[in-house]
């Protein structure tokens, strides 16, 4: 893996140094300047979620981030899964993105398709998530406005920390009481049957689920765009084609003005290009 941008800057010193000795060594070039695999804790600083004090972070209650995985020629998913277009170094991230994250928000729909599990812990990132007052994983928080959930499968009756299951004040009360009873923490962010997503990141701050992850998806994801709670975009582009009638990363209603977002950074791996975007402030 190698950084692409932002770009280092260039050394004022010479590419030789001398020793007490009178001879010369070579400078070694920065460590993610070369093609060579990072350690997890290196990606980890990489994608460090904004500390609450950062500019950046002014307004608002919490940081809502999205990890999507896209072919060349814009599908989200193969085959109704995005496991056929990622890769090693794409899985690196995406376990690292959620070792990071209080509470990672996903669609129903998703959840079905994907087979969703609860969140591991993993020993790599217990000493880093303790220090930032994290629980052993991050949870799994899905939004569905039907509960049109089964609720015996691991996500529910396994986790390491209470599945949440976001939906709306209207929702089906029988559904909402059999999510309770499968040990799921039920929260309310809308008024009607449905989410509403403009309420998501504060409704899960209120529980303490400040650094958020969102996994799509493509609906899901089109909504927070639309409602301005998406934060940033971490988008690993495949250097494969899939064509078909495979979704764009987001889909839903289209927006008045097309939301600008700012490049922080990308990193490249065997033809995969790791981009992260921000909202642009400006």
């Amino acid at each position: 893996m190698r950084r692409l941008y932002p770009p280092f800057a260039q050394p004022t010193a010479p590419s030789v140094t001398a020793r007490e000795d009178g001879n010369t060594v070579p400078v070694p070039a920065p460590a993610d300047a070369s093609d060579r695999e990072w350690s997890l804790d290196e990606l980890a600083e990489a994608y460090a979620y904004p500390a609450a004090d950062d500019p950046v972070r002014a307004g608002r209650t919490g940081w809502l981030r999205a990890n999507m995985v896209s072919s060349m020629d814009g599908a989200a998913h193969h085959d109704g899964r995005s496991q056929p277009l990622s890769g090693a170094a794409d899985m690196r991230i995406f376990g690292v993105l959620r070792g990071l994250a209080d509470a990672v928000v996903v669609g129903a729909e998703t959840v079905r398709q994907e087979g969703y599990r609860p969140a591991r812990a993993r020993e790599a990132f217990a000493a880093r998530r303790a220090a930032a007052g994290q629980g052993p994983a991050p949870a799994i928080a899905v939004v569905t406005a039907g509960l049109r959930l089964d609720f015996t499968l691991p996500l529910f009756t396994e986790p390491l920390v209470p599945t949440v299951v976001l939906t709306g004040a209207g929702a089906p009360s029988d559904r909402v009481d059999e999510a309770r009873a499968a040990g799921a923490e039920v929260l309310f962010a809308g008024e009607g049957i449905g989410v509403d997503p403009a309420r998501v990141t504060a409704v899960l701050a209120e529980r303490g689920h400040t650094r958020l992850l969102t996994e799509g998806g493509p609906s899901l994801l089109g909504q927070f765009a639309a409602a301005d709670a998406l934060d940033e975009m971490c988008l690993s582009l495949a250097p494969v084609v899939a064509v078909g009638a495979a979704p764009r990363i987001m889909s839903g209603p289209e927006v008045a003005v097309p939301e600008r977002f700012a490049l922080a950074a990308v990193l490249e791996e065997a033809g995969f290009l790791f981009t992260r975007y921000r909202r642009s402030r400006q």
